[in-house]
């Protein structure tokens, strides 16, 4: 089916099946492989590197931020054009964009290899728990411009209705890895960097065949030579702002929060951090995912004026995410906490054990409210609405969280895991503000 088929004419009920089933099982499945290489650390190379671990993510994700922002921020105009029918121009900022991602990703890299270790050393971590962080680091930085691209292929391919191939490559993309991973970990014993060359090299292998339709001119995005000129940069950076600025501000809020878990509890508190962002990785991706996968069919049906039937997808958006798989997932993190924890800890780290379900009982909270700025921000993204999103974005990410760092300090570490409970309802308020007035404002 291609992509005017599948956006503009598939019923609605039908779109959401063909669309997001698949965009979900993807980030299931990718967030399986984070999942199990959570479970191998923890269980295998103990608390310490899974506490390394955590200190070295944020990180991780600030490599690939620029990419993110080029990736997303290409996206939203080339569904636009599409949509209006212009595959000259959709193809030159695909190209345009998979140059600038490669350019970033040796400038990213470099600068994380170099300085990685002392960033974390300036959290106020151990040496030991350095030098495992800085191995892990390392590893991510050589491989940043063969693998910060993956990401990018990914939505292309959603935006040309390759769905299926897009589930493909992400589900083999995971396979890979945990296989690499338990070769290198149970197998031969290697350590806590071993991990982090099996996600580079199950990114690369991937990316690559994600890239493969392209390059047999199988699709409507095409190769071309760039021509990167102030338009498509300033397209580019205007639609991507929203995620990259959600990608920083996060880790960087992230940088702050093992700070105070350091000083307050130590190495224990920041492993119970990574719990409950373990845990929270087995559920939120089906909200991303689901999200994610109808942005293409929002931004192609902006792009060609379909408003009633943008109005549509946002009406079941806003009924099924929120309604009713938030409140499910909430409902099954809290029942099993234990056995959800479980899965990171050590039986007999009893410590550890009690500090994290503790912390997961009020960090569920967060789930009551959080999917009203997930579908905002989404939407907003997808129709090229960058400012609200940018808005919606930062907040979540960075300006409440760091408000209730501090206003919640006097609590201790049960104020951290109340952190996002908090921000994420002022977030869902802000979020319903924007939403009604950009309603309100374009009358649809």
């Amino acid at each position: 089916m291609d992509n005017r088929t599948l956006f503009e004419k598939t019923t609605i009920s039908r779109l959401f099946i063909i669309v997001t089933i698949p965009g979900i099982i993807s980030m299931l499945v990718s967030s399986l492989y984070s999942i199990i290489d959570g479970v191998f650390i923890g269980q295998l190379l103990g608390a310490d590197a899974f506490a390394a671990l955590q200190l070295a993510i944020p990180f991780v994700i600030i490599n690939f931020a620029l990419a993110d922002l080029i990736g997303v921020g290409s996206s939203v105009p080339i569904a636009i054009k599409l949509g209006e029918g212009d595959e000259k121009t959709a193809s030159n900022i695909f190209s345009s964009a998979l140059l600038l991602i490669f350019l970033t990703g040796i400038g990213m890299g470099a600068i994380l290899f170099i300085f990685g270790g002392s960033f974390v050393k300036l959290m106020g971590a151990d040496e030991h728990l350095v030098d495992m962080a800085a191995q892990y680091l390392r590893v991510y930085a050589g491989f940043a411009p063969l693998t910060t691209i993956i990401f990018a292929a990914d939505n292309y391919l959603r935006i040309c209705g390759k769905v299926k191939y897009s589930m493909f490559v992400n589900i083999l993309m995971s396979v890979i890895a945990i296989i690499l991973e338990f070769l290198f970990l149970v197998v031969f014993r290697f350590d806590i960097w071993s991990a982090a060359l099996a996600t580079c090299l199950s990114m690369f292998i991937c990316a690559m065949l994600a890239l493969m339709p392209f390059l047999r001119g199988q699709l409507q995005l095409r190769f071309v030579k760039p021509r990167i000129d102030r338009k498509v940069l300033s397209s580019i950076l205007t639609n991507g702002t929203p995620t990259f600025l959600n990608n920083i501000a996060g880790r960087v809020a992230s940088i702050f929060f093992n700070i105070f878990l350091l000083r307050l509890g130590g190495s224990i508190a920041v492993s119970a951090y990574g719990v409950l962002m373990y845990v929270d990785s087995i559920t939120q991706p089906v909200l991303y995912g689901f999200c994610d996968s109808l942005q293409p069919a929002i931004g192609y049906n902006y792009g060609a004026k379909n408003h009633s039937r943008i109005a549509a997808i946002r009406r079941l958006c806003f009924l099924i995410c929120g309604m009713m798989m938030s409140l499910l997932m909430a409902g099954v993190m809290f029942l099993a906490k234990a056995p959800l924890i479980g899965i990171f800890v050590k039986a007999e780290d009893t410590g550890l054990m009690d500090l994290s379900i503790q912390a997961l009982s009020l960090f569920v909270l967060s789930y009551l409210t959080r999917w009203i700025s997930i579908v905002s921000q989404s939407y907003f993204s997808a129709i090229g609405k960058a400012k609200y999103a940018t808005v919606i974005s930062l907040s979540i990410a960075f300006v409440f969280p760091m408000i209730m760092l501090f206003s919640l300090e006097s609590l201790g570490l049960d104020g951290l895991w109340l952190n996002l409970p908090f921000a994420s309802l002022l977030t869902a308020i802000l979020s319903f503000i924007l939403m009604a007035v950009h309603l309100r404002k374009n009358k649809v």
